[in-house]
């Protein structure tokens, strides 16, 4: 049984979902990545979610792609991401940490030599936007050679069939994205969300996490009511975007206790 897996287990059997957070390695600084990692945990963070900088991220708005941007321009690549992973682990060999990113660095660095280094390294899953499962099939195979789970996106426009491909390679958990668009945008329609959750479930056990555009603690509660997993992506990098230094780490773990009490308080 993978981190991920085990983790999800735990919480449903304490009656409990999942909190996601996403944070772009790098940003605001590569010195603070590893701290802001352990900053989260200790605030009820139960899968790290962390990106790796990318110089065209199709799927992120605006708020995600100043957060590249900012890693970027430290020169922030795959083989660093690694090496926080890795420093990470020194401290926590519990909780899990999913990879998300693009095929542009994975290729640059060979699909094997990747899995390989990742799993080294301590990574638990690897959601890449732009593998489509049509022809990753592979590279999943990669992935699951080295206990590694891959992560998948499905939207509102995936129809059953489209799922059924999906969930038969995916592990760990599904991630339904809940808009149509880039990360950050609009409003959630959680009667919406709740229908096609209830849908992807009757085709698959694994669990099923929610992200994009779930901004404030009265969202993540609703999301949680119908959901094993929440996700804050945008209103989490919009927390270190507007913090000074020396209030980083305190106002992001207080962010993310802020989700944790209204996940807590979701009557499911």
């Amino acid at each position: 049984m993978s981190r991920i897996q085990a983790t999800f287990a735990t919480l449903k059997s304490q009656g409990k979902k999942a909190l996601i957070p996403y944070i772009t390695a790098g940003d605001p600084h590569p010195k603070h990545t590893v701290a802001l990692m352990h900053a989260l945990v200790q605030a009820g963070s139960d899968i790290i979610e962390l990106g790796v900088p990318f110089s065209d991220p199709m799927a992120d708005g605006p708020v995600i792609q100043r957060a590249t941007e900012r890693a970027l321009a430290h020169k922030v690549g795959l083989i660093n991401v690694l090496e926080m992973v890795r420093e990470f682990r020194r401290v926590d060999d519990r909780t899990p940490v999913v990879l998300m990113g693009y095929a542009n660095p994975i290729e640059a660095m060979g699909q094997a030599k990747f899995a390989e280094r990742a799993c080294a390294a301590g990574v638990d899953g690897v959601l890449t936007v732009d593998y489509p499962p049509e022809e990753c099939q592979d590279f999943v195979q990669l992935l699951k050679s080295q206990q590694l789970d891959p992560i998948f996106l499905l939207s509102p426009t995936s129809d059953s069939s489209r799922v059924d491909m999906i969930v038969h390679q995916a592990a760990g958990f599904v991630y339904y994205v809940s808009l149509k668009g880039v990360t950050g945008s609009q409003n959630i329609d959680i009667a919406e969300v709740g229908t096609r959750v209830k849908a992807i479930r009757s085709r698959t056990d694994l669990p099923v996490g929610v992200g994009f555009g779930v901004r404030d603690a009265a969202t993540a509660k609703a999301v949680a009511e119908i959901a094993d997993a929440v996700v804050i992506g945008s209103r989490m990098i919009q927390e270190i975007e507007n913090s000074s230094e020396d209030a980083l780490l305190s106002n992001v773990a207080a962010l993310a206790q802020s989700m944790r009490t209204a996940i807590d308080d979701a009557k499911t």
